[in-house]
């Protein structure tokens, strides 16, 4: 056996911030990342971090001791992003030079932007031909994020929502069963579409839950 790098890719976007349970996204990205972080630590792995949203926000190279494993711990709950928007494809376009070594690479994000109706055609493309591409470099696991109020709209009245990403407003009204619908529907066929598009890139999603637990 040899000594395996693990990079921990963590989407950090304005999304990232929500959570309808006890955690955020992000925290959550952040309790997962803590895990396979200190997992690769006593195995003597190198451990590296990527904080990314539409841009590379920071960049620990793979290293070994305690210090460094605590520094990406702190920086995954505390580091307070430039930008709120996505785009995946740049985060792995910067990885691919910099690891010079085949290396583990967790991609951890809700990919909201990235896939299905509300993500730009070309920008999906880009992000199945990125995402396949490090995967023959590396060995990519997308670790899809899911919040269940993402899955399930209640029943609250008239509700205001917005985009944590891009500020736009919408307002809807949840006592209506077809608005309800709709809005799981969309939701499924959003999560379809980004594990036929994962699938297509050679990638098998896990997708976890902020209300479940995730160590098994």
């Amino acid at each position: 056996e040899r000594e395996l790098g693990l990079i921990l890719a963590l989407d950090i976007s304005g999304s990232a911030a929500f959570g309808s349970t006890r955690r955020s996204k992000r925290h959550f990205a952040a309790e997962i990342g803590a895990t396979l972080a200190i997992s690769a630590a006593r195995s003597s792995d190198k451990v590296g971090l990527l904080l990314f949203t539409d841009q590379v926000e920071l960049f620990l190279p793979p290293r070994k001791g305690r210090r460094h494993i605590l520094r990406i711990l702190r920086e995954m709950l505390v580091f307070e992003p430039r930008r709120r928007g996505t785009n995946i494809p740049p985060a792995l376009t910067y990885l691919n030079p910099v690891l010079r070594r085949r290396s583990i690479v967790f991609l951890l994000s809700d990919f909201l932007h990235s896939f299905g109706e509300s993500a730009p055609l070309a920008t999906g493309r880009d992000t199945v031909a990125e995402i396949g591409l490090t995967n023959t470099r590396h060995d990519l696991v997308c670790v899809h994020l899911h919040d269940p109020r993402e899955a399930a709209l209640p029943d609250a009245g008239l509700l205001t929502v917005e985009d944590a990403e891009t500020g736009e407003l919408l307002e809807l009204d949840s006592t209506r069963g077809a608005v309800r619908d709709t809005y799981a529907a969309v939701n499924a066929e959003r999560l379809r579409a980004l594990d036929r598009a994962l699938r297509q890139a050679g990638v098998d999603p896990l997708r976890l839950r902020p209300a479940e637990p995730f160590a098994h």
